[in-house]
């Protein structure tokens, strides 16, 4: 899943040299290559406030590189140079200043951004003395320090009163943000509703890319259509699918017309950004997003024996909340009993791990799991024909039900099956949708029905045999 708001990396990846040159690449934790710019760039003498603007600066650029994945989405396998044409000032093996280590073990886990926009800041800067430029001036903040001002002012003195320093970033592992397993019809979740808002604002500066409506998370034929003329326009194998190569490519477009690598980008705003999937979730709360927490940590349960099972009937209550923290511990979350987009994209992703070794044969009476992908209609495929296998089924008792024929098409009288079974068992669920709670629904209903009309030996079959 992709990183919605900016976090610390564990470590990042320096190239030596131009970004096209055959040079090494080395791997550092993220502190010390801060350690190793400042101590690169700035003179330990210089009053501590100055010190610390420009150590903020510098972390913000590199973060801003992180981030918006600069060099990722254009196929390099680093994050950024060592070279200040291009980035900042970087020197393998180099040692750092006592002062300089000092301040960078203080605020590393923090950046700067403009109030009400996500990304850290390009805070562009030069020496101002040999170089000019638009951002901050390094021996220009040694007098602003000199003359009484704080590392906050020095930096608004530069990029504008409208920024803040954001402190306390949560220190994660790094990696590339495309997802593990490609987006293409029927995904569902967090990635392909990034997608959705990504392509939509690349078409305003390439009206020749469809718009997709709504804006909801769920990989269908408007979603496709945008993607293949993405990949027509921008020279892509045209599939539909959304790999790593047109993963980055989106993202590569989409941060040149945001211009997010510019001290005066557009900016990516908080509310752009899709909610986790499906929200986040703590104890009290009630609804299908509860329902779809507990669907998946019950089937976790069945394979995790430190995951207690739980009822999944959508209330957030003891006992989920006694699942999630089991679940947390198992994984090395924060264990605090709320689900939140780290947990939800764990959670997720041990799911779909465990149901992609069930082969999804259907065998009379007994429900497969939820196939990971909400299914709508024109969809296709082998969950789509297990899914009319047991509406299919079920109607033979509702009679309100049409029968879908078992094709795997996701066509007009499927949909009218999934709608009239909603309006029976889930009145409160997207009509026509078959996400994890209406899946958990059905074959649930299916389930019962199956083993409720099978006669054991030497049962009483519930009717006079004549």
């Amino acid at each position: 899943m992709a990183d919605l708001f900016p976090y610390i990396p564990a470590t990042i990846t320096v190239h030596l040299g131009a970004p096209s040159s055959n040079a090494a690449n080395v791997m550092v934790s993220f502190p010390d290559y801060i350690k190793n710019v400042a101590s690169s760039e700035v003179f330990p003498t210089w009053p501590e406030s100055s010190l610390r603007a420009n150590i903020h600066a510098q972390i913000s650029f590199a973060l801003n590189r992180v981030y918006t994945e600069f060099y990722y989405s254009q196929g390099y396998d680093f994050q950024i140079t060592n070279l200040t044409a291009f980035d900042q000032a970087f020197v393998d093996g180099r040692n750092f200043f006592e002062n300089v280590s000092r301040i960078v073990d203080e605020i590393f886990d923090s950046y700067i951004r403009r109030i009400g926009r996500v990304e850290p800041l390009f805070a562009a800067y030069c020496d101002g003395i040999r170089v000019s430029c638009n951002g901050l001036s390094q021996w220009g903040s040694v007098s602003l320090a000199e003359n009484g001002f704080s590392p906050i002012e020095i930096l608004r003195n530069y990029y504008g009163g409208n920024i803040e320093i954001v402190t306390n970033v949560p220190v994660r592992s790094t990696g590339g943000s495309a997802p593990e397993i490609p987006l293409r019809r029927g995904s569902v979740g967090n990635d392909v509703q990034l997608l959705q808002v990504r392509l939509n604002r690349i078409s305003a500066n390439f009206p020749e890319i469809p718009k997709i409506y709504p804006v909801n998370g769920i990989f269908n034929e408007n979603t496709e259509n945008a993607v293949l003329t993405f990949q027509r326009l921008f020279g892509l194998s045209e599939d539909g699918v959304v790999g790593p190569s047109t993963w980055y490519s989106v993202l590569y477009v989409y941060n040149g017309v945001k211009r997010l690598s510019d001290l005066n980008s557009e900016g990516l705003l908080i509310e752009e950004l899709p909610s986790p999937y499906p929200s986040v979730l703590s104890e009290g709360e009630q609804g299908v997003g509860v329902r779809v927490l507990q669907y998946y940590l019950d089937y976790i349960a069945q394979f995790i024996n430190t995951v207690p099972s739980v009822t999944i009937d959508g209330d957030f209550g003891p006992e989920t909340r006694a699942a999630v923290l089991a679940f947390q511990r198992a994984y090395g979350l924060t264990p605090d009993g709320i689900v939140g987009p780290e947990t939800w994209d764990v959670l997720y992703n041990t799911y779909l791990g465990m149901i992609a070794s069930v082969p999804p044969v259907y065998v009379e009476g007994r429900p497969l799991p939820f196939p990971g992908n909400t299914l709508t209609l024109n969809d296709t495929g082998e969950d789509v024909r297990l899914l009319q296998e047991y509406l299919s089924f079920i109607a033979q008792y509702y009679p309100e039900i049409p029968a879908p024929n078992p094709d795997g098409v996701f066509g007009p009288v499927t949909e009218a099956a999934v709608i009239a079974f909603q309006r029976i068992f889930a009145p409160s669920l997207p009509a026509g949708v078959v996400g994890a709670a209406t899946w958990d629904i059905i074959t649930t209903i299916y389930e019962d029905l199956y083993l409720g009309s099978r006669v054991s030996p030497g049962q009483y079959p519930g009717y006079t045999i004549g």
